[in-house]
């Protein structure tokens, strides 16, 4: 099959105790109620949530059933070997209006043990206010017994590093860091499939129900890399390129009228975030904020995007190929 537009897919938004309602202020979006909402799930493909495509001759359908039906025309021919039953990452928009809880993911040689599922991830700086933090890793000189004792004595948001990000900033996640993203930011992003979160603080506040959340100490201890210490917001590993790991590639792209810009190497996908401008893709034009799919086999005003401003810029994201087996 040869794809003639992009794939659309309709946000699934969660309601949080942190979040706000700039997806609605700041993106133009129309959000469900007057409920504050923290994510904006944009692909995702899970048993309990799963983005539909929001239009055109597959609307309805969910990205799993892209994933299962339509991975070589769709995905490339390197991921037809791949072998996770569902699409391997989940891409989000994040708009905290109040502090996250301060948090960590398991790593993958913990999460069988723990019952929960890996995660490394990334955040791209969409929007920061003045003085907005980003509390990552921990402070030097603390040792596991002082943490495990702030833990006790509720100074645990003393013993963590503090950045101040700017817009157009990011940062790598690996499992195993903890972290929590502080009020006053938007962001962007990209991470393995996997909804496990360890909470080892959350600023002694009520969730949404009114009730204290769950903490989850000893997990958190069991997964904290605490020789991870004062880290500092991310450079590109090589000019454009943001990341490289092991599940997902991201790269930041500027171009301008009349120039196009290919959005992946021939026979790979890509997941194109607006950052800035208006791009054209195909019949669409999309908007800072938007996410949208770019097939890999489809036409080539589909694979080549173009800037309907002076200016225009986008993250996009691959997947590493899996070799095919001789």
């Amino acid at each position: 099959m040869i794809w003639k537009a992009p794939i659309v897919f309709a946000p699934l938004y969660k309601e949080k105790v942190w979040g706000g309602r700039r997806f609605e202020s700041v993106y133009g979006r129309a959000l469900p109620n007057g409920a504050n909402y923290g994510e904006s799930w944009e692909l995702v493909d899970r048993e309990d949530a799963q983005a539909a495509v929001a239009k055109g001759p597959l609307a309805g359908q969910t990205l799993h059933d892209l994933w299962i039906k339509e991975r070589t025309s769709l995905f490339g021919p390197g991921h037809a070997n791949h072998p996770a039953s569902r699409f391997p990452l989940l891409v989000k928009i994040l708009d905290a209006s109040d502090d996250l809880s301060i948090q960590v993911h398991p790593p993958a040689e913990v999460a069988p043990r723990l019952q929960g599922e890996p995660k490394t991830e990334m955040w791209y700086v969409a929007h920061a206010e003045p003085g907005a933090k980003l509390y990552v890793g921990l402070r030097r000189g603390v040792t596991r017994e002082q943490f495990e004792q702030g833990i006790r004595e509720g100074r645990t948001q003393e013993q963590v590093h503090c950045l101040t990000p700017r817009a157009g900033e990011f940062i790598f996640i690996p499992s195993g860091r903890l972290h929590a993203i502080g009020s006053g930011l938007l962001i962007y992003e990209i991470q393995q499939n996997s909804d496990t979160t360890y909470r080892v603080f959350d600023w002694n506040r009520p969730g949404i129900d009114g009730n204290p959340r769950d903490l989850h100490v000893e997990e958190s201890l069991a997964c904290i890399d605490f020789d991870d210490v004062e880290p500092s917001m991310s450079a590109p590993v090589e000019g454009d390129l943001l990341v490289d790991c092991e599940y997902f590639q991201v790269r930041q792209r500027q171009w301008s009228s009349p120039n196009t810009l290919p959005v992946a190497s021939e026979g790979d996908a890509a997941v194109v975030t607006v950052i800035r401008g208006e791009v054209h893709c195909g019949p669409e034009l999309f908007r800072p904020g938007d996410f949208f799919l770019v097939p890999a086999q489809a036409e080539d005003d589909v694979r080549n995007l173009r800037s309907g401003t002076d200016c225009s810029e986008v993250l996009l994201t691959t997947i590493p190929a899996i070799e095919q087996e001789c």
